[in-house]
């Protein structure tokens, strides 16, 4: 296997094996597409009849989001133990992006079969590619350690450009073309990050080809950790845990969009409705386990699992606050936010939208272009659909670039906020992994603290911005910029926590037990997700009542104070984290 891996290196791009922006250029469709359709999701949901959605009120479109991002990460747990026992990295890579090419062909067709049907493809899909992807870097880099960090960040860059991509131009077809448009393109370019990583398949050698056998890790780095098998006792109450809370997450939507007429929890027990009966006891029994199984481990492990579970209840509340930006956010952009712009200031958008369309591009195009030296010879067949995927993409951008600029006015897209992320991500990127690598990186804590207080800041701007809107308004006229800065501290936030969170868990745990406790870190984020859209639904009642500012003003209040809970558990995470930075 060794010689396999040293032969990837022999074709070398930008320092780094041509296998690698295969990867980058399929990741990078697979997040064109996931960010294209989740862009309009919400939106398509809660147009009316006329503008060709389904009229949905916006409690029932967040609830369906929520639980549609929830099971997303949800999934990854089993896509990542089929890849590992059953089929390998790669053809799980291979079977996701053709279950989420065939669930964006389905929301093409826009009835409700198949929407439902193609969100639940993608699904399925998201949970095969996500965790395999980074498993073949990983494989890839496994004699070159020193190289990895170069290896993710070039990767991260496709994630981000995908993203970008895909919701400025999915989200304008979507918006004023049709969203079958939005749709559909998504599909489309899911189906070339297939076809073109299946014809590329053979750069990659023997890895993640198939199942490797455990191998026995050495867990000396964190203590003398005694073995902690599961009990019946303890697999039972996985399972009861992981039912309710499964379908408590389908209940939700299901209950609510047909107005209790679908409904497995319609009962009161002591006054309680039966939905939140389920979920609390799902809870419970968690963390009923937690009490079980901690003081089983030796205290260093058990300690450091419990600086692990600190930061992973932190991280449900970062990732509920900041997906707001495709939920309640979005429709804040559309419904609330002044975007048509006249004169010189429509002038001025059509030349920055146009800098941030072409410039990314053309970059990327020229990584194509390197990768097309060293590989077309033996893979020529993948890099013809590649070159195919970004003729089409240049023409759709400069078709949009051209209409927009025949207009007297500039009318922004409710999506095109949502590019602001990923933007932001590519230029700030950079300045936080030299403070990360500076005298004055900051512990875990420190980081946590300042990425929570950012994203309540960026709440703070939104539900200043919103302060003039009336109670139960349901349009206003917003200026953009609050928007803006939101996107920025929450681009700022994501950069201290996001990317740094699953380090803590790798070199907080023994080796033995990391897949368990990316399990746990998974479902904190996947809880997140789904309280994301609880979040959303209880925008639209707080709106009615006390006016959508204060329901912005309470996520900055949330965010906040767990940012200061943070800073001052630092002393007592430090001692449990018992050395490790």
């Amino acid at each position: 296997m060794t010689t396999n891996i040293e032969s990837l290196f022999k074709d070398k791009v930008l320092g780094h094996p041509a296998g690698l922006f295969v990867l980058f250029f399929t990741e990078m469709w697979e997040r064109f597409s996931y960010y294209g359709m989740r862009s309009l999701l919400v939106m398509f949901f809660t147009a009316s009849l006329l503008d060709g959605g389904w009229g949905w009120p916006r409690e029932h479109a967040f609830a369906i989001f929520g639980t549609y991002t929830s099971l997303v990460y949800l999934s990854t747990l089993l896509g990542g133990y089929f890849a590992d026992k059953i089929i390998g990295f790669r053809y799980a890579v291979l079977l996701g992006a053709l279950l989420m090419t065939l669930g964006h062909a389905s929301m093409a067709l826009e009835s409700e079969f198949f929407i439902y049907l193609g969100l639940t493809l993608l699904v399925f899909g998201s949970g095969f590619f996500k965790p395999n992807m980074t498993s073949i870097i990983s494989e890839m880099y496994v004699t070159k350690p020193e190289k990895k960090d170069g290896a993710y960040t070039i990767f991260y860059m496709g994630v981000n450009a995908g993203a970008f991509l895909g919701i400025l131009l999915c989200g304008y077809l979507g918006e004023t073309v049709g969203w079958s448009w939005g749709f559909g393109v998504a599909g489309i370019f899911m189906l070339f990050g297939l076809l073109q990583f299946w014809m590329a398949q053979g750069i990659f050698g023997e890895i993640g080809l198939k199942p490797l056998k455990a191998e026995q890790t050495d867990d000396t780095a964190v203590g003398d950790a005694k073995l902690n098998p599961f009990t019946k006792l303890h697999l039972g109450l996985i399972a009861i845990a992981a039912l309710l809370g499964l379908a408590w997450i389908f209940n939700d939507p299901v209950s609510k969009i047909s107005e209790g007429v679908y409904n497995v929890f319609n009962f009161n027990l002591f006054g309680m409705d039966g939905s939140n009966v389920a979920i609390l006891t799902a809870l419970g029994l968690f963390i009923f386990l937690l009490l079980l199984r901690l003081p089983r481990y030796d205290k260093i492990t058990r300690d450091r699992m419990m600086a692990v579970i600190f930061f992973a209840f932190v991280t449900i509340f970062f990732w509920a606050i900041f997906e707001q930006a495709p939920s309640s956010l979005t429709i804040f952009a559309r419904d609330y936010t002044q975007r048509v712009l006249e004169g010189n200031s429509a002038f001025t958008f059509k030349i920055v939208n146009s800098l941030m369309t072409i410039i990314p591009l053309g970059i990327i195009t020229w990584v194509l272009g390197l990768l097309f030296k060293k590989t077309f010879k033996k893979y020529g067949v993948s890099n013809i659909i590649l070159a195919t995927s970004f003729v089409i993409i240049w023409g759709i951008a400069i078709w949009m670039l051209n209409t927009e600029f025949k207009k007297d006015i500039a009318e922004v897209p409710a999506s095109w906020f949502g590019v602001l992320n990923s933007l932001f991500i590519i230029g700030l990127a950079p300045l936080f992994s030299k403070w990360w690598e500076s005298k004055y990186n900051p512990n875990a804590n420190m980081k946590y603290g300042i990425g929570m207080t950012l994203l309540g800041i960026g709440m703070a701007c939104v539900a200043i911005g919103s302060s003039s809107i009336p109670v139960g308004a349901k349009t206003a006229s917003v200026s953009m910029i609050w928007l803006i800065l939101v996107y920025f501290f929450h681009t700022m936030g994501e950069l201290c926590i996001s990317p740094v969170a699953l380090s803590y868990v790798s070199k907080l745990v023994p080796g033995r037990m990391i897949a368990m406790m990316f399990g746990v870190w998974y479902l904190a984020v996947a809880i997140g997700m789904k309280l994301a859209g609880l979040f959303g639904e209880s925008s639209e009642a707080i709106a009615k009542t006390e006016g959508l500012s204060y329901f912005f003003w309470l996520l900055t209040a949330i965010a906040v104070g767990l940012g200061v809970l943070s800073v001052l558990m630092y002393p007592i995470v430090k001692k449990l984290m018992h050395g490790v930075r």
